[in-house]
């Protein structure tokens, strides 16, 4: 029984209808941001002593999806936002306190791409940067970045990303700066740091958290925080990618149910019905993938064992593998949909545009982690510069 998805689900009209909205806004709705803080689906992956359920990560993915295939920005920021305690609780206590110990909803923003340059000061660091896609951060209170460690000259001393963690006052929104062809209303703008001072404790060094380690050497015994955090973060951009082509197939179902064409009634079109059958089937296999992979995995860690390199390549291999297999079918039964599914009025063209957007994201892009899994199975040593 998931109660936070029968909450979501109380509100699937206000979700559905609440597409266009958001994305004329240019970010989630005040409205849809309320129901997914109120059913709890940010906290899944929280931990419970600081107000979280802990849930097992497959019925979180589960939650996200249902949510993206009726709201695709709800469902990307479900995703996006949704994962970030689970990292955030195999960090020093101090920061989660901070973060959590007043206001358990209280949401925080990413991106994770090593963009800001961080010196060394007593007890920190001073932080400076500017960092691109920061999904769902007008509704968030902190942010966690990406960065690396200079020396007092600037020059880059550790090649390790580090995670910095800051509140909403220490840097600025850049609200001008989302202006694109999908995914408008996850509202991922730019975000900027300057001379912020980081103390210690607000750092996460990220190769124990993408081994799956940092959970034990943090004091939290939960399977949860020992799954890899590659393999969660990745799999909630994998899910809502495969909710936006749930969510055109949907959209295209319910249009062809009542739509004639010169060639008669498109439910009976054999060439209609050709394309629909084969894209639904890739659609439910791409997203069984994901959580059978995703059960698979917390019950090694349950295990009491720590997913291997080559364990965590073929996940990520087959996370990337499904968005781009359902984003292929979302792209076949588009093309079939007819001329008037170009209206902006339309909700498949707004599922298709964000769904193709969807694959831009760095965890769903292919060549990278196909090479990666390649080199690992015969033997070789991983790009550098692949995390899996």
């Amino acid at each position: 029984m998931n109660a936070v998805l029968d909450r979501v689900m109380e509100h699937a009209e206000l979700l559905e209808s609440d597409g266009p909205v958001s994305e004329e806004l240019g970010r989630v709705s005040d409205e849809v941001a309320a129901v997914l803080r109120e059913s709890g689906v940010i906290r899944m992956l929280q931990p419970r002593d600081f107000g979280g359920f802990e849930s097992h990560p497959t019925e979180f993915l589960r939650t996200a999806y249902e949510i993206g295939q009726r709201n695709g920005a709800a469902g990307w920021i479900t995703g996006v936002v949704g994962v970030h305690p689970h990292e955030l609780a195999q960090g020093d206590p101090r920061m989660q306190r901070e973060i959590w110990g007043e206001d358990p909803d209280t949401w925080v923003a990413s991106p994770y791409a090593p963009m800001g340059r961080a010196r060394p000061v007593e007890g920190g660091y001073v932080f400076n940067g500017r960092w691109p896609f920061s999904s769902g951060t007008d509704h968030c209170q902190w942010v966690m970045i990406g960065g690396l460690i200079t020396d007092q000259e600037g020059d880059v001393t550790d090649r390790e990303t580090i995670h910095f963690v800051i509140p909403r006052s220490d840097y600025e929104i850049l609200h001008e700066s989302w202006d694109v062809i999908g995914l408008r209303g996850t509202g991922s703008k730019d975000i900027v740091v300057k001379d912020a001072f980081v103390p210690e404790h607000r750092l996460i060094r990220t190769n124990p958290v993408t081994d799956g380690s940092a959970g034990s050497i943090a004091g939290r015994d939960a399977p949860l925080y020992s799954m890899p955090r590659n393999v969660v973060f990745s799999g909630a951009v994998t899910t809502a990618t495969i909710a936006l082509a749930q969510g055109t197939l949907a959209a295209y179902v319910k249009w062809t149910r009542e739509r004639s064409s010169r060639f008669g009634s498109a439910s009976r079109d054999p060439f209609q019905l050709s394309v629909l059958a084969p894209a639904a089937a890739d659609i439910d296999a791409s997203i069984g993938h994901v959580l059978h992979d995703m059960d698979r995995a917390f019950d090694i860690v349950s295990s009491g064992r720590l997913l291997t390199l080559s364990e965590r390549a073929e996940i990520r291999r087959n996370q990337v593998s499904a968005s781009h297999r359902a984003a292929a079918a979302a792209d076949e039964i588009f093309k079939v949909s007819g001329g008037s599914q170009l209206h902006a009025k339309n909700p498949m063209q707004r599922m298709w545009r964000d769904c193709q957007s969807a694959l831009h994201h760095v965890q769903n892009y292919a060549g990278p982690l196909y090479q990666a899994y390649g080199m690992n199975y015969f033997g070789g040593e991983m790009p550098a510069a692949v995390k899996v």
